[in-house]
């Protein structure tokens, strides 16, 4: 990567370690580069091994910038000379080290003295990832302990489905959790852009409830204000809790891609998808679960309160809403058969509540008193996901398992 565009004439610093997609989002931003590429497989498995680029703003490349790139490509690889490369010692290429002034700017943005003197015992769960030690690093040499598994970097990530710091892929780390040692778990994905939480009891904090946490930490707990943005798959609560305090809120397809532009358009205080990414005015306008992670540890460390009870708290304003998401594996091509069936779909009740409204925002999202379902088609894997959250627990399968009807995959 490095060789080809120093070979169309630019010049390229070229990191000397894996680092977080974050730190080199930073790096953008501190040197003033014109973009940035991350080559990385994010929270798939190593297989789907892709390209992330980075505009000069350090964020996700919006759908327009993609779109650009991607009209290129023919002309490009149809060229009579062939992509150019420059050799790997070209002076055009230069190396260095992304963590350092990364972690500068995490300093900068966390009072992280005051989480490393709260005396808190911390767990976390890099996943054997590119953010390995540097939570550790951040937080260590104070009455505050840390403890971190899956620390040594390992592409194949061993025992887990995907590197993805959701429910089903952290049983190691919860059941650690669970041994009562600990009073909150932080676990990011391979390329640290995403953030899980665990409460003290080894309990998954759902992506859900731990973006309205961060919300009801910035607005609530730091006083600060600005409007929020959200994906169509994140929680309702964030909107509830905008609402409590008087900032703005909006929604938008999935994607950082989308949110981050918004971001920035809005002066955003923060943005976040279902996915575990989210991003923060003041660093980048894009994921970052490192910071994410460091957030949540000062919340509990300026609070007192262990990440259940700060839960409480938070439903106390928007009461409790309950979230589950499915993913199937679809047959390679038949993606379109899917799409023609959903887009066929015309449900007038879910789980036996009635329908009150629907949109296409991101994929086909259905509306009952209670909460939502949204199906939706991956655009990375041939994978359907269907969502939920609700206010009554009891519905969460029921109206999934009617999601599995109207898409055509129940079995």
């Amino acid at each position: 990567m490095a060789r080809v565009l120093a070979g169309n004439g630019f010049q390229v610093q070229l990191a000397t370690r894996p680092a977080p997609t974050p730190a080199l989002s930073w790096r953008i931003i501190e040197v003033g580069a014109a973009g940035g590429v991350v080559v990385t497989s994010s929270h798939n498995p190593y297989h789907w091994n892709g390209i992330k680029v980075k505009p000069h703003y350090g964020g996700s490349a919006s759908p327009e910038i993609v779109a650009d790139i991607e009209r290129r490509v023919p002309d490009i690889l149809a060229a009579a000379d062939g992509v150019r490369q420059a050799p790997a010692n070209s002076p055009a290429i230069t190396s260095f080290d992304p963590v350092p002034g990364y972690l500068g700017t995490l300093r900068r943005q966390v009072d992280v003295e005051r989480i490393k003197a709260a005396g808190l015992r911390i767990a976390l769960d890099p996943m054997y990832g590119a953010g390995a030690g540097l939570l550790t690093e951040l937080i260590s040499g104070g009455a505050t302990t840390v403890t971190e598994i899956h620390a040594e970097r390992n592409p194949a990530f061993p025992g887990i489905r995907a590197p993805e710091p959701i429910e089903s892929n952290l049983g190691e780390f919860m059941a650690l959790m669970a041994s009562g040692d600990f009073d909150a778990g932080i676990a990011n994905d391979g390329d640290a852009d995403r953030v899980g939480f665990v409460d003290e009891h080894g309990g998954y904090i759902d992506q859900l409830r731990t973006f309205a946490l961060l919300v009801n930490y910035m607005l609530g707990n730091r006083g600060l204000r600005g409007p929020i943005v959200k994906s169509v798959t994140t929680s309702n609560m964030a909107t509830l809790l905008a609402r409590h305090y008087g900032v703005p809120s909006f929604e938008t397809p999935v994607g950082f891609k989308h949110i981050g532009p918004l971001m920035m358009q809005e002066d955003a205080l923060i943005g976040g998808e279902e996915s575990g990414g989210y991003g923060f005015r003041g660093h980048l306008p894009e994921r970052d679960g490192i910071l994410a992670g460091l957030f949540l540890l000062d919340y509990v460390a300026a609070t007192g309160k262990k990440p259940s009870q700060l839960l409480e708290e938070m439903f106390a304003i928007t009461g409790p809403h309950f979230y589950e998401r499915l993913d199937f594996d679809l047959e390679p091509g038949t993606n379109a058969a899917v799409k023609a069936r959903l887009d066929a779909a015309a449900p007038t009740e879910i789980a036996g509540r009635s329908i009150v409204s629907s949109d296409r925002t991101d994929g086909w999202r259905f509306f009952i008193p209670e909460g939502w379902l949204l199906l939706r088609l991956s655009g990375t894997e041939p994978l359907l996901r269907i969502y939920t959250e609700v206010t009554d627990e009891s519905l969460v399968k029921p109206v999934l398992e009617a999601g599995k009807v109207i898409a055509g995959v129940a079995r």
